[in-house]
């Protein structure tokens, strides 16, 4: 595993004996994990992430990267990432990239970089031995009659009028398919079990199909390709994988994961792994085992790839990194770190129990973080005119802060100060309403770090809007003065205007404007429940060391939130800030 400083570090893997206390977390999976340790059934387990690279990873994957390579991790194992890439006319190089780039991103690495593909020679024979031992045959119903033929929940289906074919005819047909003799969609692989069994995808699910389509691995040299059940189960016996873990949709596969696992039988059948050892390719050929969590959902989100596909392709948002999208390239782009997200995994576990996780759940993990890690800045996002008119019009001096108030380690920076600053326009009320504690016309108010200051003016254009204000400091409240503990009622933070950078601030919020988006029962669609503030853009200032920040720091700006300085857009002499969550549950407030 990555032993990179800048990712967040696991419990330490249990020790290599069995008996010893378990370390880390406990859950029903890690538990399996540690009975098979104990009863020697594995000395330690071997784990798999299998995308398929049709679209991008989101929110949602991150849970099942953090479970499988945390096992791994954590009990002394092993985790492949491997491309299910079975379905050429779906994927893209482009995904495959962007795959590699979020697993590394949120902290692993893997032993071995596997695809599906490696193995479709493997496949192929696997298939011909189905068909030689009678469990295999090759259909000629078309898509539209094999659904026709499957029956229902409540009633049996019916054998295809193929399924009586003798080996020998189903072995030259399917060879034949093999070629390339016949057309897309003509002919199928079959296997052959029980079409009146309760669970549908028991009733002889299709293991190859005819499709013609270049593959992005292999080319033009295979025009059948293996279905997702078959290849996903022989791909894990292929690679020793002993914990298969999924979530809760494939818990209906099973018995068909079982049944194409046991009816090969790689791990007996060496001749079968011919292929792979021919090109070098390791292999630790075992019976895998399945098991099914609950995949992670999250509210005012919607993570299917094709709507999120869609969202994209209408542009209804500015493509897939857009901080507002639940992918892992949108959040990072916005401001969430790995370390977040694994806190975010922790936290919501692993369990059989469907659920549903709040949104401010995942924003009070990115808050805990980075209130630990991020850096403080200053930052004015709508800013007001200050003149200190009892300071010189050449004023200038150096103030000190703590970059961060909780740490020493994180030191210390320097800002400018003179007569004319930034304030928050929101921190000034010319008419305070009840318990109002910052700057009114007259009142003295804190200036972080700098001292205590008086509203002595208020200067505004013709149409009567506050333009400048104007007042005084107080010398005997300088940071070691006398004064400098006198009592004000509030703090604000503040900007040189002489030094400040311009910059841009995108504030960003929750995509959709209701829990839940997915819901059509008043006729809508998630199209319609897309939240009109997700995205505001604002122009003000930051303090020159905020400026320089490197593409993807964090800080937290006093006052305001914690911001990303943006990934793409970002210069030092061209500051752009991405909100990434604000310092409170503002939505708490909105639901009370």
């Amino acid at each position: 595993m990555s032993t990179d400083p800048g990712r967040t570090r696991l419990p330490a893997h249990d020790s290599g004996n069995p008996d010893a206390p378990a370390t880390g977390r406990q859950d029903f999976v890690r538990q399996i994990v540690r009975d098979d340790r104990a009863s020697g059934r594995h000395a330690a387990p071997r784990t798999r992430f299998p995308p398929e690279p049709n679209g991008y990873l989101h929110i949602g994957h991150s849970k099942a990267i953090c479970l499988n390579f945390g096992i791994a991790e954590e009990f002394g194992g092993t985790c492949n990432l491997r491309f299910d890439d079975t379905n050429p006319a779906r994927e893209d190089p482009e995904f495959v990239q962007a795959i590699l780039d979020d697993v590394r991103w949120l902290g692993f690495d893997w032993a071995e970089l596997r695809h599906a593909s490696d193995y479709f020679d493997v496949f192929y024979r696997s298939a011909e031995k189905l068909i030689a031992q009678g469990d295999a045959f090759v259909c000629d119903l078309s898509a539209e009659e094999v659904r026709a033929y499957r029956g229902t929940l409540t009633e049996p289906g019916r054998n295809s009028p193929d399924r009586d074919r003798s080996v020998e005819e189903n072995l030259d047909l399917f060879r034949r398919m093999r070629a390339g003799e016949f057309a897309d969609g003509a002919r199928t692989l079959r296997a052959k079990i029980d079409m009146a069994s309760g669970n549908i995808n028991l009733r002889d699910p299709t293991l190859y199909r005819i499709k013609k389509v270049a593959h992005q691995n292999t080319g033009d040299a295979w025009p059948i390709y293996p279905m997702y059940d078959y290849a996903h189960s022989l791909s894990d016996a292929i690679e020793g994988i002993t914990h298969s873990l999924c979530t809760l949709e494939f818990e209906d596969h099973r018995p068909l994961y079982d049944w194409c696992v046991d009816k090969v039988d790689i791990a007996h059948t060496p001749a079968l792994l011919a292929p792979l050892l021919a090109r070098g390719l390791p292999n630790q050929a075992a019976k895998p085992r399945q098991i099914e969590f609950s995949r992670l959902n999250i509210n005012y989100t919607v993570m299917s790839k094709r709507k999120l596909m869609t969202l994209v392709g209408e542009g209804l948002v500015d493509g897939w990194d857009d901080p507002r999208m639940p992918t892992l390239q949108g959040i990072r782009r916005r401001g969430y770190t790995p370390a977040s997200l694994r806190l975010l995994a922790e936290r919501v576990g692993i369990s059989k129990q469907n659920s549903v996780t709040d949104f401010s759940i995942l924003e009070a993990c990115l808050r805990d973080d980075l209130d630990a890690h991020a850096p403080r800045r200053m930052a004015v996002l709508d800013p007001l005119k200050f003149v200190l008119t009892n300071l010189a019009d050449d004023h200038a001096e150096t103030l000190t802060f703590a970059n961060h108030p909780k740490d020493e380690s994180f030191g210390k920076r320097e800002m400018p100060f003179s007569r004319e600053l930034w304030i928050e326009r929101e921190d000034f009320a010319e008419v305070p309403p009840k318990g109002w504690k910052r700057l009114v016309p007259g009142g003295d108010v804190r200036l972080r770090g700098a001292g205590i200051v008086r509203c002595d003016e208020v200067v505004k254009n013709a149409a009567g809007e506050v333009v400048e204000l104007r007042g005084t400091l107080d010398p005997e409240s300088r940071p070691g003065m006398p004064g400098a503990d006198r009592k004000v009622k509030g703090t604000i933070h503040w900007v040189d205007s002489r030094h400040a950078m311009e910059a841009e601030f995108r504030l960003y919020d929750r995509l959709f404007s209701i829990a839940d988006p997915d819901d059509e029962s008043e006729g809508k669609t998630y199209r319609d429940h897309l939240n009109p503030d997700s995205r505001r853009s604002v122009r003000g200032y930051v303090e020159p060391a905020a400026a320089q920040a490197a593409p993807e720091q964090s800080f937290q700006f006093e006052r305001i939130g914690y911001f990303v300085a943006d990934r793409r857009d970002h210069r030092a002499d061209a500051p752009v800030f991405n909100r990434s969550v604000t310092l409170r549950d503002t939505w708490m407030q909105k639901a009370g």
